[in-house]
């Protein structure tokens, strides 16, 4: 449908048109103010007199305001093309004439009558578009509830100012225009949906910021894109008090955070921290770590164990299992998988608290603080201070504490000390007088008495300025990595008081293997919670961390451990936690359950979870055939998709007899696929050797894919080969899956899992080649 066809075409064309007017006559006016503004700025930088309280301030407001205006400008610019996607007509309850509202990314406003010309999405009367019905219905906002009566909800298609599509609707869930983005094709970044946010999605970006959030959504369901939009949100809900660097996104690799990156600065929103759990862990801890791959473990699971690391710590096992009749590699792939799930575990947590009650009793040396043989303070006193006064403190904060109080008993006693000087002093030369003539033997006797209490008292005076840091000195402290060291190679094992065998040798095997990597410089990524936890207790947190709400998205491979150190360690924070169980490939250290999170992490204050069934990324052939897949699970309640009403090609099963026939088909199918404008296209390997081996047989040319490793710090999208559980998150026009036999995706949870986010990926098409029987989870 063309927008010439809508019968209030001309209305809206002369509102569209007036808007880019008004827009541009905005722009060119805010463009003047900041120029004088930056103008104002050198002049302020360039005569800045340090001694003048009001060149300071001026200096950082006018700053601030440089700033406000920078991100004026961007949004302005970007309405030029797209200056709203919707409107709305209602009648407030009381009110006999009805309101019509302009719905965009950003807020304008008349200057001369104060009329708003463009509402913001965020803003509360937008609900009304998101999930009212027509006919009465109602809005909460700031004064409360406010009924109404919406009349009309109408959807645009504006493109390069041109307004191309009008569509009237009633809900959202199967509009034309959601369709419409629905068919559109991938790109190498990751876009913003606020034109066709659905109710459900609303409801999880709008939700309450300080009451934990927990969102199940399945496989397309918008789950990055709406912990995004939740982040505009609340900037915009709570512009007065929070600043865009108290929220902070943790994604699960650098490749996805330059997968998300447009996303904010589209919806006009920057300087939110983004980064990954490692190097906020790091960042934390002040220390680098070489951290082995995060997925190296999941490659030994997916490949068969057969690398150097595997050799190296067949000795580590050898010591400890005999059983002759199994074959070691098995043995040791179900030693490593409980290993790293017992470090992410709050077991291992347990363990770890004893460890630092253990250090708690012998930080205090047993020593009375004295200046020579006269007690200050006695250990007893100094202990009671460490351990019952401020043990709700971090150890360094403790004694940081109790220097106070050694450093003004000191003064006192000090002072008591220089007055018994003074007396002994008196007291001597008063006997001199008495016993003495007048002479001169008086007189030098007299003096050497005087100049030895002054020497005495110089003494101390000199002493006392170092001796309660002298007496703190002898209070070992390392660094929290030096604490964990010990721990994880020597301590665990002492401090396991279980009964089972079983028990103790998985944590001799964690030790062993500790070891072997410490050994070689490198930590893993379960070590890391570990180590800001200690740091947490021991240290504490050298600033306070300036974040109030974290989103974490991909939180099924995080575990419950990585959870609650976060939610330590950010204190007064909220959290927004999205994740889909169905592709927790990473369970062996991952959530199993958000049932388990909420009890054990968010205890002070119940989270709320919600759920996202529909799947808005592939078509309705596609999902249910994932749906099959992801069915095999074995684990219980594995929420399946409900795909959108969105029809397309049945998924192809091809059989090849090789590697070069499969890469032949999938050259032969490039070309067409090009032509009907697909932009996106992945080849899916089970395992990064797989790509390799795949990618060998493309011939060089344009049609050549490039090997995602993992190790990128940018997405270029185009045509790409992937290892399954690097594909995660992303998504392509077209995907192949290179080689789902029986043989490569076996009938159990981890391959059914890999398999289900390969075949997730595609929004349109998707072919799935096996050599030989195909995988017995795709019948």
């Amino acid at each position: 449908m063309s927008a010439k066809n809508h019968p209030d075409y001309h209305e809206e064309l002369e509102r569209c048109n007036y808007t880019l007017r008004y827009i541009n006559s905005t722009l060119e006016e805010t463009i003047v103010k900041k120029q004088n503004l930056d103008k104002q700025i050198e002049r302020l930088k360039k005569h800045y007199n340090s001694d003048n309280s009001q060149d300071y301030i001026d200096l950082i407001i006018n700053t601030t305001l440089q700033g406000s205006m920078d991100l004026r400008l961007r949004n302005l610019s970007a309405a030029r093309s797209k200056p709203y996607f919707a409107r709305i007509d209602f009648t407030e309850e009381g009110k006999s004439v009805p309101e019509k509202l302009y719905i965009g990314k950003m807020c304008l406003m008349r200057d001369e009558d104060q009329e708003m010309i463009i509402i913001d999405w965020r803003a509360p009367i937008a609900n009304l578009y998101y999930e009212g019905r027509l006919g009465n219905t109602s809005y909460s906002c700031p004064d409360g509830e406010i009924n109404s009566k919406l009349e009309l909800k109408r959807q645009f298609t504006i493109n390069d100012g041109v307004l191309e599509d009008i569509f009237d609707i009633d809900i959202t869930t199967n509009d034309q225009l959601l369709q419409s983005c629905l068919g559109a094709n991938a790109d190498s970044r990751l876009k913003d949906i606020v034109s066709t946010i659905q109710a459900d999605q609303n409801k999880i970006i709008r939700a309450n910021m300080w009451i934990p959030l927990i969102v199940q959504g399945a496989a397309g369901s918008g789950k990055t894109t709406i912990a995004l939009h939740r982040i505009a949100y609340l900037i915009y809900t709570y512009e007065k008090s929070f600043k865009p660097e108290n929220f902070m996104i943790i994604a699960p690799n650098k490749l996805f955070l330059n997968y998300i990156s447009e996303v904010l600065p589209e919806l006009g929103v920057e300087r939110v921290k983004q980064t990954t759990f490692e190097d906020f862990a790091m960042e934390l801890i002040g220390k680098k770590f070489k951290i082995k791959d995060v997925n190296e473990k999941l490659v030994w699971f997916v490949e068969g164990y057969e690398t150097n690391t595997a050799k190296t710590n067949k000795n580590v096992i050898a010591k400890e299992i005999q059983a002759e009749e199994k074959d070691d590699t098995s043995i040791l792939n179900s030693m490593i998988y409980k290993a790293s799930a017992f470090k992410s575990s709050l077991e291992f947590r347990d363990l770890i608290d004893k460890y630092i009650k253990q250090l708690e009793i012998k930080f205090i040396p047993k020593e009375h603080f004295k200046i020579g043989e006269k007690i200050i303070f006695q250990y007893e006193e100094i202990k009671k201070l460490f351990m019952e006064d401020y043990y709700n403190l971090p150890f360094v904060k403790r004694i940081e504490e109790i220097k106070k109080h050694l450093t003004n008993r000191l003064r006192v006693k000090k002072e008591q000390i220089i007055n018994h000087f003074h007396e002994q002093c008196d007291t001597k030369i008063f006997h001199i007088k008495m016993s003495m003539g007048d002479t001169i033997e008086r007189q030098n006797l007299i003096s050497s008495i005087i100049d030895k209490k002054n020497e005495m008292i110089k003494k101390l005076e000199t002493y006392s300025k170092k001796a309660v840091n002298e007496y703190v000195k002898k209070i070992m402290k390392v660094t929290p990595f030096e604490y964990y060291k010990k721990f994880i190679t020597e301590d665990i094992n002492l401090l396991c008081f279980e009964d089972s065998h079983e028990l103790r040798q998985l944590i001799n095997f964690i030790s062993e293997q500790a070891k072997e990597y410490l050994k070689s410089g490198y930590i893993e990524i379960e070590d890391l919670a570990p180590i800001m936890y200690i740091k947490y207790h021991i240290y504490g947190m050298d600033e306070k961390v300036p974040v109030k709400h974290v989103v974490i998205d991909e939180a099924q491979d995080f575990s419950e451990f990585q959870l609650l150190v976060l939610k330590k360690i950010i204190k007064d924070s909220s959290f927004t936690i999205l994740g889909d169980l169905c592709q927790g490939i990473h369970s062996y250290r991952g959530i199993k359950s958000w049932d388990s999170l909420m009890e054990n992490v968010f205890t002070e204050r119940k989270a709320q979870l919600l759920t996202l069934e529909q799947s808005y990324r592939t078509t309705i052939e596609i999902m249910e055939g994932a749906n099959k897949v992801v069915s095999k699970i074995k684990s219980a309640n594995m929420p399946l998709a409900k795909p959108v009403i969105r029809h397309g090609d049945n998924i192809e099963l091809i059989e090849k007899g090789n590697f070069k026939e499969i890469v032949s088909d999938i050259e032969s199918k490039i070309p067409d696929l090009k032509k009907q404008n697909y932009r996106s296209i992945a080849i899916i390997c089970k395992s990064i050797s797989e790509c390799k081996t795949i990618h060998s047989f493309f011939k060089k040319g344009e049609n050549c894919p490039h090997i995602i490793t993992g190790k990128e710090d940018e997405y270029k999208g185009g045509i790409v080969i992937v290892p399954s559980y690097l594909s995660k998150g992303l998504e392509f026009d077209v995907v192949f899956i290179a080689n789902a036999s029986d043989s490569v995706y076996r009938y159990n949870d981890l391959d059914a899992k890999l398999l289900y986010v390969a075949m997730t990926r595609p929004l349109h098409k998707l072919y799935i080649y096996h050599i030989g029987k195909p995988s017995l989870l795709l019948l």
